[in-house]
Formats: C-alpha cells, structure tokens, sequence
C-alpha cells in the first residue's frame, strides 16, 4: 500500500513542481512521479541539512513541502543541462 501512495503523492507533486518551474507540457504523467520521488529524496536530503526533519514512514507538511522543493530543484538543474538557463 505504501508504494501506491508513493506513486500518487509522487505524481501530485512532480505535476505542482512542473506547474512552478513552467514546464507542464513537456512532461507526462511517468515524468511527473519520477520527478516527485526523486525529488522527496532531494528534499529530504536538504531538509536534513537544514535541520526539517521528515521520515518516509509519517505524513507531515513539512514533509511534503520538502519534497516539493527538492522536486523544483530537480527540474532546475535539467532546464539548466538541457536549456541552459534555469526557467
């Protein structure tokens, strides 16, 4: 069960991240969650470093606002690789 809600909070927040970072029409849905569970493991990353802390096992806020910005990042650093500008 928690690999499905994974999968589904993941989409919910690659979608808002590409929503932020102007880039919703050139990502899918597959996209989308790859983004978002790649990005709560960036935003944990930096939540650690600047003392938010969230675990994989508890739903918070703070959690899911990690995750979102570990996500926008994700996608700055590829419109950075592939355009070379941030947005």
């Amino acid at each position: 069960m928690g690999w499905i809600i994974a999968i589904i909070v993941g989409g919910i927040i690659g979608w808002l991240a590409s929503l932020v970072m102007n880039r919703d029409a050139s990502m899918g849905i597959f996209w989308n969650i790859v983004v978002g569970i790649v990005g709560s493991f960036i935003g944990r990353f930096i939540g650690s470093l600047i003392g938010v802390g969230s675990t994989l096992t508890e739903f918070s806020v703070p959690g899911l606002l990690m995750s979102l910005l570990g996500a926008i990042v994700l996608l700055g650093i590829a419109n950075l690789v592939q355009r070379g500008r941030v947005r």
